[in-house]
C-alpha cells in the first residue's frame, strides 16, 4: 500500500502528501504504532529465544533424573507470554493495515493543486469544434428516432441504466471495439487477452477496488465480483509474481463488458448512454520497472489519443488536480470528447499512472539488480466503446437525423457509408 520505511524516515512529508488530498494527518500516528508493534517483535524473539534456552534445560534435567516442574512452570509462563505477544504484533498489524488501505496514493509533484475537476489543467485541444447548420440531437435522440436504441425494452429486462442496440448502432459498437483492438496490438505493441468477467477479493484488493469502491461494484452470491474493468484482472495477472528483468514492459490490451453498481451517481445522466450499469471498454495496462513509468504514462495516453484522432472526434487532453485524482493512482490524464448535441466535453478515456502503489497492494515485484523490486502499473481507456459512439453519433450527424460512418470504420461495418 505505502513504504513504511520512507514513512517512517519522514512522517511530515507523508501527512504533507495527504494534504494535497485534502486528509488529516496521520503519519506520526502510524510511526508511534509502528514503534509499538516492533517493540512487541523484539520481545517476542527475546521470548522465544528463552523459550529454546528452557527446552535444552528440561532436556538436560530430565536426562539427570532431576527435578523439573520449576523450570516447566517457567516454560509455561513464557508461553503464555508469546502467546500474548504474538496477539499484540499482530493486533497493532491489522491498526496499521486498516488505516494504510483507506489511504490513496501519494499524488506525483507535477499534479496541480485544486480541490475538483474544476481545476483540472487543459494540456492540449485536437480537433475542431463542429458547426452544424441545424441544432443537433443528443445521441439517444438520434438513436430512438432510428429505432436502433431501445431503452424501454433494457428497463423491461434490466431496469434503468441498461440499453438494448439494435442493426447499424450494434455493429457500430462492435466495430468500435475492434477498430480499437487492432490499433493498439497492431501499432502499440499490446497483447490481446480475453480475461474472466469475475474476479475474488484479492484481485479487487490489488488493484485497489476494494475495500474504497464495494458499493460501486457487483458482487456474486458466492463472493466474486463482477469487473468494473478489465484493469482488474489484466493488472492483477501478476499478482504475487517476482517477473524477470527482461519481460518488462508487459503491454495488455482487452476488450470486455464491464459492470458498476453507479451507487453515487443517482440522478446524474439519467438519459441515454453516458452511465451505465453494463458497457463495453477497451482497456490497456502496463507493467514496467519504475524509472520507465512516467514515459510509458505518455505512451499509453498517445495510444488513446490515436483512436480519437482517426476517428476524427474533436478532443481535449486534461491533467487532472489533487482533488479530482483518483484513489490509486497518482498521476491521471483524461481524454474529453467534445459532443455536439450535449454541447459539453465530457471524458471518454483517463489514463493512470499509480506507480507501486497496487504492486505493493498485490506483492507484483520484478529481479532488480539489486534484489526484488516492486514494479509499475498504468491502466487507461483505449477507449470507452459506448462513449465514443455516443461521441460518433453526435459528431457525424446530419440534419435529417442520419449517421455518416466515418471512414476508418467502414471495413469494420461491411462498406457501409452512413446510418439511417
Amino acid at each position: 500500500m505505502h513504504d513504511l520505511k520512507a514513512l517512517r524516515a519522514d512522517p511530515a512529508a507523508f501527512d504533507a502528501a495527504l494534504a494535497r488530498r485534502g486528509l488529516s494527518p496521520v503519519g506520526q500516528q502510524l510511526v508511534s504504532e509502528d514503534e509499538e508493534r516492533r517493540a512487541a517483535l523484539v520481545a517476542l524473539q527475546d521470548a522465544q529465544a528463552a523459550r529454546k534456552t528452557i527446552a535444552k534445560e528440561i532436556g538436560l534435567l530430565k536426562r539427570q533424573k532431576l527435578d523439573t516442574a520449576e523450570i516447566e512452570a517457567k516454560a509455561v509462563a513464557l508461553r503464555d507470554q508469546i502467546a500474548g505477544l504474538e496477539e499484540r504484533a499482530n493486533t497493532i498489524q491489522t491498526r496499521i493495515d486498516d488505516v494504510l488501505k483507506a489511504l490513496p496514493n501519494r499524488l506525483d509533484a507535477s499534479v496541480p493543486d485544486g480541490r475538483s475537476e474544476d481545476d483540472n489543467v487543459v494540456v492540449h485541444v485536437r480537433g475542431e469544434k463542429r458547426e452544424l447548420a441545424f441544432e443537433p440531437k443528443q445521441h439517444f435522440e438520434l438513436g430512438e428516432a432510428l429505432g436502433q436504441m431501445d431503452f424501454p425494452t433494457a428497463a423491461k429486462l434490466s431496469g434503468t441504466r441498461f440499453v438494448v442496440l439494435r442493426g447499424a448502432l450494434a455493429r457500430l459498437e462492435r466495430a468500435l471495439g475492434q477498430f480499437m483492438l487492432d490499433t493498439h496490438t497492431t501499432e502499440f505493441g499490446y497483447s490481446e487477452t480475453s480475461v474472466p468477467l469475475l474476479v475474488n477479493d484479492d484481485a479487487m484488493y490489488g488493484t485497489d477496488k476494494l475495500p474504497k469502491f464495494a458499493e460501486d461494484s457487483f458482487r456474486t452470491e458466492d463472493g466474486r465480483w463482477l469487473i468494473p474493468t478489465a484493469e482488474v484482472p489484466l493488472t492483477a495477472s501478476v499478482m504475487g509474481d517476482i517477473l524477470p528483468a527482461d519481460a518488462l514492459p508487459i503491454r495488455m490490451t482487452a476488450l470486455s463488458q464491464c459492470f458498476r453498481s453507479e451507487a453515487g451517481s443517482a440522478g446524474r445522466d439519467v438519459r441515454g448512454m453516458l452511465r451505465q450499469h453494463q458497457f463495453t471498454k477497451c482497456e490497456l495496462v502496463s507493467v514496467v520497472r519504475p524509472e520507465d513509468s512516467e514515459a510509458e504514462h505518455e505512451r499509453m495516453t498517445q495510444a488513446a489519443e490515436t483512436v480519437l484522432e482517426r476517428l476524427g472526434i474533436t478532443f481535449r487532453r486534461m491533467l487532472l488536480c489533487a482533488g479530482d485524482t483518483g484513489f490509486g493512482a497518482a498521476k491521471t490524464f483524461d481524454l474529453e470528447a467534445w459532443l455536439p448535441g450535449q454541447k459539453a466535453w465530457r471524458e471518454i478515456s483517463s489514463c493512470s499512472n499509480t506507480r507501486d502503489f497496487q504492486a505493493r497492494r498485490m506483492n507484483a515485484r520484478y529481479r532488480a539488480e539489486n534484489g526484488p523490486a516492486f514494479v509499475n502499473t498504468l491502466n487507461g481507456s483505449g477507449l470507452a466503446v459506448g462513449r465514443t459512439m455516443i461521441a460518433v453519433m453526435e459528431t457525424y450527424q446530419n440534419e435529417d437525423g442520419s449517421i455518416d460512418i466515418p471512414e476508418v470504420l467502414r471495413p469494420y461495418m461491411g462498406g457501409l457509408n452512413r446510418i439511417g
